[in-house]
């Protein structure tokens, strides 16, 4: 018997535990064991692909995994160390399951696993984790990591290096041969961006010089939490762009899916404005090669500025409004076979890479973009940032639904619009000046997570401040 009891970890879209009263060898043999027979073997695949981040804890647990799967005879390809998005190309271009060891931006004493189908496809818990969550804990309960037949081929474990063919990949998407000289300041957080940007970035026919910030592996995170969401997290690589002179600055989270950038002030800019500056070079790309503007679609949370889907409709493409999370965000794209979506949480997702998110890529698209332009970053985006925004602000709250319901019944007063696509979402008409807020509840904790933009600072705060004040009442 094992004491784990698996639905306190596995989350919404991944597991995520602490290691290892929660995450250990036993438990991930288990879920290997039950990703084989839930995922990978019913949907006919004979293979699979696993890599690691740099935690002290995911080569051991990477390899139980491995060997929980490779007893139901699925051949494992070990790619090792790599950011998910490394792991989302493998499992693309080889066409086979995947799962990656890792806690993303958590603290050292976390680690996790993100699974997915063949061409990166998403597991979820409505999509198969539960499954695989349920299966395990019952291979747990019996004290039994496989339950295999005796004749049964056990599967092999090979290993392979695909760094390179991830970096060439990402650059017959992006070319960044062309664009002027640019300096920039690369913050890896000693997260997997220390791995994959030399490979990426610091090629020699390219017209980049990158200063490197913490690029060393160190699952400990020695500098700074690996989270660049949280303000404080993106003051080294601010104070590194004033003091270099440089173009811009990139920060990677922990496993390097997600990228924030910030401009040659130091200043950091927003994710929805770099959506729109993104959305506008595939919009481009897919006009240029034939496509009516009308057919080409691009997906956004429903936390996006409204300058996104304002500049979607301004290019004469669609734009499509989903939930927050990136199990919805990727099947809607799937859905309209959409050519870019973008959250503002910075995961960035591409069409031409199996619907799935990267960091790296997103990135590459600035630099070519700020390559192409002769002026600076700030003047580049300027046209996307044309509202006033409070970020996302947390309140802990004892009764969500009745906080939700104050606030609801106080938009409904002020004229506004009410959507409940995700939680709660209240909107002004197009009058000046105009507001909308949203108000969604936390998948894991007592929270309401509250943002607000409007046409100006003053009423942005005002608007924040009065809904704040009746959730926190």
């Amino acid at each position: 018997m094992i004491s784990a009891r698996l639905q306190d970890f596995i989350k919404a879209y991944d597991v995520r535990g602490l290691v290892p009263q929660q995450l250990n060898a036993v438990v991930a043999s288990a879920l290997g064991s039950a990703f084989a027979q839930v995922v990978v073997l019913p949907e006919g695949h004979r293979s699979m692909v696993i890599g690691h981040d740099m935690r002290d804890s995911s080569p051991e647990l990477s390899r139980a995994f491995a060997a929980g799967a490779a007893a139901h005879g699925v051949d494992i390809t070990m790619i090792g160390l790599c950011s998910t998005d490394g792991l989302y190309f493998a499992s693309g271009a080889r066409d086979v399951p995947g799962a990656m060891f890792t806690a993303s931006h958590n603290p050292a004493a976390y680690n996790g696993i993100k699974l997915c189908r063949a061409g990166a496809r998403p597991v979820g818990l409505g999509t198969g984790l539960a499954e695989v969550r349920d299966l395990a804990q019952w291979l747990l309960d019996r004290g039994e990591q496989h339950d295999l037949p005796h004749s049964a081929r056990s599967g092999s474990i090979e290993e392979a290096d695909l760094l390179v063919d991830y970096a060439d990949f990402l650059h017959s998407l992006v070319d960044l041969t062309g664009g002027r000289p640019l300096k920039v300041v690369v913050d890896a957080g000693n997260g997997m961006a220390g791995h994959t940007v030399p490979a990426v970035l610091q090629r020699s026919e390219l017209p980049l010089e990158v200063i490197p910030l913490y690029f060393e592996l160190d699952g400990t995170f020695p500098n700074h939490e690996a989270n660049p969401l949280e303000p404080e997290n993106l003051r080294d690589v601010q104070a590194a762009v004033l003091a270099h002179g440089a173009d811009l600055g990139l920060a990677f989270d922990g496993d390097a899916d997600r990228c924030f950038v910030v401009d040659e002030r130091g200043l950091p800019v927003t994710p929805s404005a770099i959506t729109a500056l993104v959305a506008t070079r595939e919009v481009a790309r897919e006009v240029a090669a034939g496509a009516d503007p009308s057919d080409v679609v691009i997906v956004h949370n429903v936390i996006c500025s409204r300058a996104v889907p304002e500049t979607i409709t301004e290019l004469g493409a669609r734009a499509v409004r989903t939930r927050v999370g990136h199990s919805y965000i990727k099947t809607l794209m799937a859905e309209h076979d959409a050519v870019f979506g973008g959250e503002h949480s910075a995961h960035y997702y591409f069409r031409d890479f199996w619907f799935a998110d990267t960091g790296m890529l997103a990135a590459m698209h600035v630099l070519a973009a700020l390559g192409g332009h002769e002026g600076s970053l700030s003047g580049l985006v300027a046209p996307y940032e044309r509202y006033a925004a409070s970020g996302e602000v947390n309140s802990p709250v004892v009764d969500v639904a009745a906080a939700t319901a104050r606030v609801r019944a106080w938009g409904e007063q002020q004229g506004a619009s009410v959507d409940l696509l995700d939680g709660l979402t209240l909107s002004t008409g197009a009058g000046m000046p105009f507001w909308w807020l949203s108000l969604r509840p936390s998948n894991t904790e007592p929270l309401l997570r509250l943002n607000v933009e409007a046409s100006d600072e003053a009423t942005m705060i005002q608007i924040r401040d009065e809904v704040l004040r009746m959730v926190r009442a």
